[in-house]
């Protein structure tokens, strides 16, 4: 077999709502992020930069506003990648050969799997459960590591679920992890979009934690691609930074301006951010209360959840999938965007305005019931 990386489309992308058109959806409901934002939302405007080479790294403002979440991290911690899809391709890459295993967790952001299938790796799946509320025992994890295990992946909160795990429990990991001198990846996307005190940054627990997480999310900036990495260990920085440099040597100066602007924000932006997210949820829970035909797991972070059916809607889930989208002009993310059977779906709930939302979630409510 050639040794070259195996590539395939993901369904996610090849069925996103930006490659189906999105002037063909009228109720978007599978967007994985608060709305979309602008530079006026912001209230910035791109100076006269010069378009030069930037530090390779990441803009030093840029890191220093990343790292300050931690008084035990500074900006060397912190690499700027293109968005966390770019961080999560260079720890992968740079981490996984095809001889190591990996334990990861499922359902999952399909890249996430994805990119360690396309190595060629061994992989060990700790599938979620409905039944367990989508827990995720360290137990098995432990259970799971061999010894040619490089690296243990999970996202926290997760995707596409908004469950999470509690401090104790992400404490376990790392200490497990660390037992078995085995690097810990934490997807860390949504950890500001938390119905409790946001956990710790993942990396702050231990050298061998990396941390990715990017302004694509909770702050509706997905357009700048700007992501990053955080981790402790100087010998994994630099590993990741060559890695970096190969694919794109540095990153913008204008989307690196743009995300020093937006993290100078942070505060008062998530604030009013979270008080729309709540009211959001809380929307999301009166309609799945009426709704017998749907049953969740409901959410603790993320914008994000993901019901399941009751029962087979008439003609099947995909009769319910074209349904939804040719009579209601309403477009979820099937079950298969992960691995999961189409009786689920995610539910994205804040990218769309209160009202789309509303006439989203009527759109689905119809189409299953034929």
């Amino acid at each position: 077999m050639s040794p070259a990386m195996r590539y395939s489309r993901m369904p996610i992308e090849v069925e996103s709502p930006e490659e189906y058109g999105y002037g063909n959806i009228r109720f978007n409901l599978s967007e994985s992020s608060i709305a979309d934002q602008s530079l006026a939302s912001f209230g910035l405007e791109i100076p006269d930069l010069t378009l030069l080479y930037g530090e390779h790294r990441g803009s030093p403002g840029l890191r220093e506003l990343i790292a300050s979440d931690d008084p035990s991290l500074g900006i060397d911690d912190v690499l700027i990648c293109g968005g966390a899809a770019g961080a999560l391709f260079i720890v992968a890459t740079a981490v996984l050969g095809k001889d190591d295993h990996l334990v990861v967790v499922r359902p999952n952001y399909a890249t996430n799997l994805e990119t360690p299938r396309a190595i060629g790796c061994g992989i060990a799946l700790i599938d979620l459960a409905f039944e367990d509320g989508f827990a995720l025992d360290p137990d098995r994890i432990e259970q799971a590591i061999t010894p040619s295990t490089k690296l243990v992946s999970i996202t926290c909160p997760h995707n596409p679920t908004g469950t999470s795990i509690a401090e104790a429990e992400l404490r376990r990991i790392v200490e497990i992890t660390a037992r078995h001198g085995v690097l810990l990846l934490v997807d860390e996307t949504y950890r500001d979009l938390s119905l409790a005190t946001p956990l710790p940054i993942a990396a702050s627990l231990g050298s061998h934690v990396i941390s990715v997480s990017s302004l694509s999310k909770a702050f509706g900036a997905p357009g700048i691609r700007v992501g990053w990495i955080i981790n402790s260990d100087p010998a994994l920085q630099e590993l990741f930074l060559a890695a970096k440099e190969q694919i794109s040597i540095c990153g913008s100066v204008i989307n690196e301006w743009v995300a020093e602007g937006i993290l100078r924000q942070k505060p008062a932006f998530l604030t009013r951010t979270l008080a729309e997210w709540r009211r959001r949820l809380d929307r999301i829970a009166e309609w799945l209360e009426g709704e017998d035909l749907l049953e969740w797991v409901k959410p603790t972070g993320g914008v994000v959840c993901f019901p399941r059916m009751t029962a087979e809607p008439p003609g099947g889930t995909d009769a319910f999938y074209r349904r939804l989208l040719q009579e209601h002009g309403t477009y979820v993310g099937p079950g298969h965007w992960f691995e999961m059977p189409d009786t689920y779906f995610r539910l994205g709930y804040a990218w769309p305005t209160a009202q789309e939302l509303d006439s989203g979630l009527a759109g689905i409510s119809a189409a299953l019931r034929g």
